[in-house]
């Protein structure tokens, strides 16, 4: 089974079962965001994390074993089209170089890492409309000189 079928499958039983994401991501034991990166084959799960995912989903093993293997991450080079995910582009577009001298200039030459990180999505309410709060914390790496 291929990744896009498999997040298919994902999202229907999700679906048919009424669940949200924050429900799936208790019974893996993990974090939503995590959880729901590797329910569209971006990240890889562990054996121990397929199977709990299998198991509140009602899955086969083939949804594990493919949960278990290494994605292939390609992005084309177009600006997305879905409007969230475009805003999110927008945003880094927009204030990407401003977060990146900041960065530099609290830690020097180097970037934040997408390996050791871990990512949270909020709702605050406000009475002037709710408030959408992402927060992204990442490990520096800095680049080594040889």
């Amino acid at each position: 089974m291929n990744h896009e079928m498999m997040t298919a499958t994902i999202l229907t039983a999700k679906n048919e079962k009424g669940m949200t994401w924050e429900q799936i991501a208790e019974a893996v034991g993990m974090s939503p965001v995590w959880t729901t990166s590797c329910c569209f084959g971006m990240n890889t799960m562990l054996a121990d994390q397929a199977r709990a995912l299998c198991k509140v989903l009602d899955l086969d093993a083939d949804i594990a074993s493919t949960l278990q293997t290494c994605p292939s991450k390609h992005w084309g080079d177009s600006v997305p089209q879905d409007p969230l995910i475009y805003r999110l582009y927008e945003a880094t577009m927009i204030y990407g170089p401003s977060v990146k001298a900041l960065i530099h200039e609290k830690f020097g030459d180097g970037i934040m890492s997408a390996i050791d990180y871990k990512m949270y999505v909020k709702k605050v309410e406000d009475p002037k409309g709710d408030r959408v709060v992402i927060t992204m914390d990442g490990k520096f790496l800095p680049y080594r000189r040889w």
